[in-house]
């Protein structure tokens, strides 16, 4: 009976919220963001083409060979990954339940909607795949790593271009949002009972834990950072700008 009073409750607003409040502010900015990159990264994949420059690669398309009976971009190889995971991301499920449905707008705004089920229905439910989109993420993470290392060989030997710098940025940020990530800190210790058995692995869950405190900064950080990357090694394979050496 408890309970069902206290689930009642859930989501109202005893004031309603102040005029001068732009509560609308920061799910505005949010819509802006990931907006302009679901269009811009739709454009880029749609291309099909100038993602690769001399050593740069771009995120967002394969380090393998494209099969010739594929009939569509090659960036559908591989991109459904990296997207699963960042589309159920417990960070991006709150940003885009606030901006884009405006469930609720802001801590302090009453949820529009009469019902909230959670994730225990479809299609919600799917969220919960997030875990496993982590390890398919993981994978990707170690082929932009090997990506990061070419971007560093010039004709065989080491050197660094504008672009090395960027794409090095680029897994850098993508690594912090990877393992900031709750799941990633599960994965590292989360789901052990007792940590006295394992000390090594509690200061790893320990700095991990550290990491998930920022994670919604790598997530909008490392989210830029993919999209430049690209849009740079794009400019540069269509010859709209020129790489710069600098050793």
């Amino acid at each position: 009976m408890i309970e069902e009073q206290l689930g009642n409750q859930r989501g109202q607003v005893a004031a309603p919220t102040s005029e001068r409040e732009i509560w609308w502010l920061q799910p505005m900015l949010i819509v802006s963001a990931l907006g302009g990159f679901m269009v811009y990264t739709t454009w880029a994949v749609l291309q099909g083409a100038h993602y690769e420059y001399k050593n740069y690669f771009s995120p967002f398309y394969p380090a393998f060979a494209t099969p010739a009976w594929w009939p569509l971009s090659p960036a559908f190889l591989i991109l459904w990954a990296p997207a699963g995971f960042r589309s159920t991301c417990y960070y991006f499920r709150r940003a885009f339940h606030r901006s884009f449905l405006l469930a609720p707008p802001a801590c302090a705004v009453a949820d529009a909607r009469a019902g909230y089920t959670g994730e225990s229905r479809f299609p919600m439910i799917l969220m919960n795949l997030h875990r496993y989109f982590l390890y398919l993420a993981m994978v990707e993470l170690i082929v932009l790593w090997y990506h990061a290392a070419l971007s560093v060989v010039f004709e065989g030997r080491l050197g660094a271009g504008m672009g090395s710098l960027i794409m090095v940025a680029n897994v850098v940020l993508l690594s912090l949002y990877l393992t900031s990530c709750h799941s990633f800190r599960h994965l590292i210790g989360g789901r052990l009972d007792c940590f006295s058995h394992c000390p090594t692995q509690h200061a790893v869950w320990g700095q991990v834990s550290r990491l998930n405190e920022r994670h919604d900064l790598w997530f909008w950080l490392s989210l830029l950072s993919v999209g430049l990357t690209d849009l740079y090694i794009r400019l540069l394979s269509m010859g709209i700008i020129s790489d710069m050496r600098l050793f």
